[in-house]
Formats: structure tokens, C-alpha cells, sequence
């Protein structure tokens, strides 16, 4: 059973085997959040924030940490299959640990390092001590994952660097019956520029019934002043994974934060994503798509905390739902007194293919500042009946005239996506999911 008790068990059994383990710094840091996870447990549906996100399914189930069992050419092939539509640097980790000889970096602007976070703990510890983290950031399976930290990606740009090509952080999960806690940290110095790609992905070598897994992963992104990341994370497990993530940023001033969700996979799929502006003039786009169906379930929140006067943010969500899954988003733009020009739109829209399938949408405002521009909205509908006589008096089916509505509906996230070969690939993932959507050719 996936309770405290078990957890704790793990964490005192490998606390010797985590990657820098013997830093006083680190160790220390571990052990105070899993005595925070020990004493606040798995969050409820009578938890703020969890109302309609239920992780009873994830409680009833017992994972491990270890290596693949799977064959080495099914990882290699789910690997060659992403490089195949992305140019970049590639760090891959499969079941948490980092698989050197399936990664590849290449050259780098002087000053930058792409490497695994256990590296940087040997050949950049301070900085890494510094931005890491700790235990009271984000709800309890953040501090889980603190507390059994597993290997991620390290990203450092020095001042006035732009990193042309993206770096892609490869996630596999590739055992069944395991549960793995990357650890990702993004740190962009004045004026630098790049893009970070997060992919999660599932590699087994038959599509035999596999016991399910557990992604539990934290990304923490500092972007200084006149700086821009772009975050994209790209989850794609297979149907009986946990999927949970804790993103967080921090701007300073006059910087640029862009994150993109995509979410395609799991059986349950949390994301909580965070971005603090830290001076004024900050800008930040959160952008995000999922797609379920079956009884699948999906859970976007978000907080943009507008701390300082004249920050812009955009925020815009997209939810394709089918059969008896779920969708939820919960966006809280906080205006703090004083951040006076503050100009934010939020708006969640949730298209639903069945009768069965449900949106709850939570668009929310605080606002302590007089002179500010902010709006929010949220729609939950079905394809429009006008559209689909229209398409069919031009001659399409049915079936084909609803893929066509449907791919447009998401086709509006897409156009924000700035990376051809990215959008491209996304667009390929709908078109896969949805009936007859092979049909529509190249129309991203």
C-alpha cells in the first residue's frame, strides 16, 4: 500500500543510495521534508486546492525504486523516436537514473552547463545549494519527492548567453511497479536566453499488462532580470501511470517566463505550476492542452503571483475530454497591494466528446491594487451543431468533420508553441488520438 509508512520505510532504505547523498546540506534538507510528508501525508479532497482531484487510486497501489527491466532496445527505440522530431541537447534518465551512454550534448556557449543535477552537485554545489529549494515549497508530494530526490536535469546560462538549439530532459519510465522523483533545476543569469523541454515518456518492451508507475517530479526555474525561459513539458505515459508535478519559477525584473503544459498521458496527471514576479515589468505566459478519455483524469493549478507593479501575464488552458474522464483546472492570479499596471487575462476552455465526460474550471482573481487591467474567464461546451452541418454540406462525414472542429479547438494552444518541430509533434499526438485525425495531413 502506497501510505506514509511505506514511504518513510523507503526513504530510511535508500537514503544511502541517493544521488549526493553525504552533503551535509542535502541530507539534512531531506530529512526535514520527509518528516513534513510523514506529518501531513497524501493531500485529500478536503484539502484547499484538491477538491476534485482524488489520489485514493495512487494509495491502494506499492511501488519501488530500481532499474529497467526492460529491454534496452525498446528504450532505445522510444528515444531515437524523440530525437527523430527534436534537434537539441539530450539528457535522458530512465526509471530516475541517468543513462549517459543514450544522452548527447553538444557544444556549448562558454560558461553554459547542460548536465545531470548529481554531476552539478559535484562541479557547481554551491549554486546548486543555493536554488535548490526546500521543504515547504509546494503541497506534500513535493516534499515526498524532495525527501527521495532522484537525478533530473541542471541547466546553467551565464549572464548574456542565448542557447540557440533546446535542451531536452528525457524521462522514461520503463519498469513497472516504480516510482521515480526527478529533480530538474533551470537557472538563467541576466539577459540570457533558452529553451527546456521536459519529456515523459513510457518505453516497455510489449504492450502486456504493466503494474502501473509513479512520476513525482519538481522543476524549479530562476529566471534574473532581463532574462527569458521557455518551459515546455510534454507528458506522454502510458494510460495506468501517476503522473505529479510541481513547477516554480522565479522572476526578477523585466524578465520573460513561458510554459507550456501538454498532457497526453496517465491515468492521473497533476501538474501545480507557480511563478513569483520578483520586480517590475515581468512577463509570463502559462499555456496548456490536454487530451483524455476512457476514465483518465486531468488537474492543471496555477498561481501567478503579480508581487510587483507593471507584470503582464497571459494564461490560457485547453481541455479535449472523452468517455468518462475528467478535467480540471484551478488558476489563481494574485495582484499584491501596490503592483499597480498590473495586466493579466486567465481563461480555462473545456471542449467535452461525450455525454459522461466532465470540466470543473476554478478562474480566480485577488486583487489589493487599485489601477490594474484583469480579466478571467471559462467555458465547458460541446462541438457546435452549426459547424458540423456546415462542414457536412461541404461534403465531409460526420467523423471526419468533428476531427476537423476538434483539432482546430486545439490548434489555437499550438500557435503559441515557438518551436516548429515541437508544434509539429504536438499536433502529431492529437491527430493520433483523435478518430480518422491521420486524415488531416499537415494542417498545423
Amino acid at each position: 500500500m502506497s501510505d506514509v509508512d511505506t514511504w518513510v520505510s523507503l526513504y530510511r532504505a535508500q537514503a544511502a543510495d541517493t544521488i549526493g547523498s553525504g552533503i551535509p546540506w542535502l541530507d539534512n534538507l531531506r530529512q526535514r521534508a520527509m518528516d513534513r510528508f510523514a506529518s501531513e501525508g497524501w493531500p485529500t479532497t478536503r484539502h484547499e486546492g484538491w477538491r476534485h482531484t482524488s489520489l485514493a487510486p495512487l494509495q491502494q497501489l506499492a511501488f519501488t525504486t530500481g532499474t529497467s527491466a526492460t529491454s534496452q532496445e525498446s528504450i532505445k527505440a522510444t528515444v531515437q523516436g524523440l530525437r527523430g522530431q527534436q534537434p537539441g541537447h539530450w539528457l535522458v534518465f530512465i526509471d530516475g537514473r541517468y543513462a549517459q551512454d543514450l544522452s548527447h550534448i553538444d557544444a556549448l556557449p562558454e560558461g553554459v552547463a547542460v548536465s545531470p543535477l548529481s554531476r552539478a552537485l559535484q562541479t557547481d554545489a554551491d549554486r546548486v545549494e543555493e536554488y535548490f529549494g526546500t521543504e515547504d515549497q509546494g503541497h506534500a508530494p513535493a516534499a515526498l519527492s524532495l525527501a527521495l530526490t532522484g537525478d533530473g536535469g541542471y541547466v546553467y546560462l551565464p549572464r548574456a548567453t542565448t542557447l540557440e538549439q533546446p535542451v531536452n530532459l528525457v524521462f522514461i519510465a520503463a519498469s513497472g511497479g516504480t516510482a521515480s522523483f526527478p529533480r530538474n533545476l533551470i537557472l538563467a543569469e541576466s539577459g540570457a536566453q533558452a529553451t527546456v523541454v521536459e519529456h515523459y515518456v513510457s518505453a516497455f518492451a510489449s504492450d502486456a499488462d504493466i503494474e502501473p508507475t509513479l512520476t513525482n517530479a519538481v522543476s524549479r526555474t530562476h529566471v534574473a532580470s532581463d532574462a527569458k525561459v521557455t518551459h515546455v513539458k510534454l507528458q506522454q505515459e502510458r494510460e495506468n501511470a501517476f503522473h505529479l508535478a510541481h513547477i516554480e519559477a522565479m522572476q526578477a525584473a523585466q524578465s520573460t517566463f513561458d510554459s507550456h503544459s501538454m498532457s497526453f498521458g496517465a491515468r492521473l496527471a497533476r501538474n501545480d505550476i507557480r511563478t513569483t514576479f520578483g520586480g517590475e515589468r515581468c512577463h509570463t505566459l502559462l499555456n496548456g492542452l490536454y487530451h483524455v478519455d476512457a476514465r483518465r483524469h486531468v488537474d492543471h493549478n496555477t498561481v501567478i503571483d503579480h508581487a510587483w507593479p507593471n507584470g503582464i501575464s497571459r494564461e490560457y488552458y485547453r481541455g479535449i475530454l472523452g468517455g468518462t474522464s475528467r478535467g480540471v483546472f484551478g488558476g489563481r492570479i494574485l495582484v499584491a497591494p501596490g503592483a499597480d499596471g498590473t495586466d493579466a487575462v486567465q481563461r480555462s476552455d473545456s471542449l467535452l466528446l461525450s455525454r459522461l465526460a466532465r470540466a470543473d474550471s476554478k478562474p480566480e482573481l485577488e486583487i489589493y491594487a487599485d489601477d490594474v487591467s484583469c480579466a478571467h474567464g471559462a467555458t465547458v461546451g460541446q462541438l457546435d451543431d452549426d459547424a458540423l452541418f456546415y462542414l457536412q454540406t461541404r461534403g465531409m462525414d460526420n467523423e471526419h468533420a468533428r476531427t476537423l472542429l476538434t483539432y482546430a479547438f486545439a490548434a489555437q494552444t499550438l500557435e503559441r508553441l515557438e518551436l516548429p518541430a515541437l508544434r509539429q509533434q504536438v499536433a502529431a499526438l492529437i491527430q493520433e488520438r483523435l478518430p480518422g485525425g491521420q486524415a488531416l495531413g499537415d494542417v498545423q
